[in-house]
């Protein structure tokens, strides 16, 4: 059960040592500017392989659930998908797993590995455990940490840690085919540190008047996807590319560019340099392309 790219990976691998007799994931949608219908990564990579796919709009609806049943399944496995009701996960005779992008209990919730860039983590990790019926709080079963580099974006990120969750996940589950008992470290009444709650577009408006590293890890946290934005003399733009620049002090939110290779905006104790950013309605841009078409609406005389 996964919607997105980041749980490819793991389906992959566990096709190629288990027999994976279905696959749930999420209505094909429309999308983009010209609102095209495109299905999810995972029910692309299921079909491609010939796999039953089933596309719910309600988890509990009964014909779902009749087919679900149908299965047989000895274990349900969740990467990247939605909150599911207790029919759902505590049918299958071995349970329901889950592969999170945090070590729990810290960084619950849907966007763990944006919180963690946006925080200024140095690490994170994955996180392997039980569903029940709280959201990110069953026992964990298997944890592995990972590096958080200078320059990682959430993307970076989630690309290398969705290939080395796959792994981790397919040594759970080969664990729990072994064993029927199975060692876990119980989550019950344990406080996480940090939540990592949904990120809709308001949430992504920066504020300049943080510090140079806390708007460059809000930058790169939300990169690319649902992106960073800003408002530069009344338009707005999101910024997907930047990094902090030494030895140039402007004032908050004063912009400097020389019209060519270049554009700084000020925070509360430094500088970001641009570069990445698209113009809302537009392609995204690196930043000498962008001045080159956009110079005159950012400057001012």
């Amino acid at each position: 059960m996964g919607t997105p790219a980041f749980a490819v990976p793991s389906l992959e691998l566990l096709c190629k040592h288990h027999d994976v007799v279905g696959v749930v994931t999420a209505l094909t949608k429309p999308q983009g500017r010209h609102r095209q219908m495109v299905d999810s990564p995972v029910k692309m990579f299921a079909d491609s392989r010939k796999i039953k796919v089933f596309q719910p709009e309600k988890l509990r609806d009964k014909y779902f659930l009749n087919d679900l049943y149908s299965l047989n399944a000895d274990l349900y496995v969740v990467v990247a998908f939605r909150m599911l009701p207790k029919c759902v996960w505590s049918y299958p005779k071995l349970g329901t797993i889950n592969l999170h992008a945090s070590l729990l209990p810290d960084y619950r919730g849907a966007a763990p590995i944006n919180w963690a860039i946006i925080n200024g983590e140095k690490t994170t990790g994955l996180s392997t455990f039980f569903i029940n019926e709280e959201i990110d709080k069953g026992n964990i079963i298997m944890q592995e940490e990972e590096e958080i580099l200078f320059d990682d974006t959430a993307d970076t990120l989630s690309e290398r840690m969705s290939i080395r969750g796959a792994h981790l996940l397919l040594k759970t589950v080969d664990l729990i085919e072994r064993n029927m008992t199975v060692d876990v470290v119980i989550q019950n009444n344990v406080e996480t540190l940090h939540e990592a709650p949904k990120i809709y577009t308001e949430d992504c408006l920066i504020d300049w008047n943080r510090s140079t590293m806390d708007v460059y890890n809000f930058i790169r946290g939300l990169s690319r996807n649902p992106g960073a934005w800003t408002i530069i003399n009344g338009d707005r733009y999101k910024i997907f590319g930047s990094h902090p620049i030494e030895n140039f002090q402007l004032q908050q939110s004063e912009i400097y560019s020389n019209g060519k290779n270049i554009l700084y905006i000020g925070t509360k104790n430094g500088t970001i340099s641009i570069d990445e950013i698209q113009p809302e309605g537009k392609r995204s841009m690196n930043i000498k392309e962008f001045l080159a078409g956009y110079a005159k609406k950012i400057i001012k005389p």
